[in-house]
């Protein structure tokens, strides 16, 4: 059990309900078309994404949000975190909506994946995160990563401040690979 981090199906998306997200999905395109924007549809190709998004949300978070602290502002640190739901669309501002999902409540706050990805880069960045050596591309390949041994075998030849705080660093490649694949998928992002 716990809480993970996983990318929206395309099927999940489009479906109403306690079990999808098609409510959600209706509430945003409507808050889009009230400030002069585009619909969100998932691509084509997002709907038979290979190797879908998922991973564990376990370690202690205080590491990262004193990161954070001293790194972003509040404004900054809110995008960062205080969203339900990701999706791969350049807004400029958090976007509330007043309709809930099983993990957001009453109300579901939407972020774009650009923003995030931008915040998670100058992070990753402060604290040297070997990027480059971080896994992708399988179900719970960062969490276990972290877990089990491989990032303590990459701090051995790729040393930094990633490495005195694991725990934080966890965080930052968490929003990092969460932000590119949603972009790069073109696919929401939640916690289930």
């Amino acid at each position: 059990m716990g809480v993970y981090l996983v990318s929206v199906t395309a099927q999940d998306w489009s479906q109403p309900g306690e079990d999808g997200y098609g409510d959600v999905a209706a509430a945003l395109n409507t808050e889009l078309q009230r400030h002069g924007l585009p619909p969100y549809e998932l691509p084509h190709a997002a709907q038979g994404v290979p190797g879908q998004f998922e991973e564990k949300v376990g370690p202690s978070m205080d590491g990262f949000v004193a990161l954070c602290g001293t790194l972003l502002t509040e404004a900054e640190l809110s995008a960062l975190l205080d969203w339900s739901v990701l999706v791969p669309l350049a807004l400029e501002e958090t976007i509330v909506l007043p309709v809930g999902t099983a993990c957001s409540g009453e109300e579901t706050v939407v972020t774009g994946a650009q923003r995030v990805l931008a915040l998670a880069e100058r992070l990753a960045g402060a604290v040297e995160l070997p990027v480059g050596a971080l896994p992708s591309g399988k179900v719970l390949a960062l969490s276990r990563w972290f877990m089990d041994g491989g990032a303590e075998r990459t701090a051995r030849t790729q040393p930094g401040p990633w490495a005195e705080d694991r725990d934080a660093a966890f965080y930052v490649a968490l929003y990092l690979r969460a932000a590119q694949h949603s972009v790069r998928h073109g696919c929401p992002m939640t916690y289930s």
